[in-house]
């Protein structure tokens, strides 16, 4: 099955460490616009990743349906508020653990 990585792209390096009451509620309706896909079992990681200079979004889902995918994403209330934007990319090759 084809696997995607999507990277959110926060509006400043420090933004999960520094989030905003507003944007604190934002990312709660976030995590929980992703919930059908982690009750599928279709994504196999999503969380925040903190670095020494970043912090950024990832996801990676398994899926058939690239386009249902994209359209879910561009209806994220992070999308949708102009908190944040979107990074896709496909996994030419690689693993995936078994189920």
């Amino acid at each position: 099955m084809p696997t995607f990585v999507l990277r959110l792209i926060a509006p400043r390096p420090n933004f999960a460490q520094t989030l905003t009451d507003g944007e604190r509620e934002i990312m709660g309706r976030h995590a929980a616009h992703w919930r059908p896909y982690l009750e599928r079992g279709d994504m196999v990681v999503f969380g925040p990743i903190l670095t020494d200079e970043d912090s950024y979004g990832l996801a990676v889902v398994e899926t058939d349906d690239e386009q249902a995918l994209r359209e879910f994403a561009a209806q994220d209330p992070v999308v949708t508020t102009g908190t944040a934007a979107f990074e896709f990319g496909r996994m030419a090759a690689g693993t995936v653990r078994e189920r």
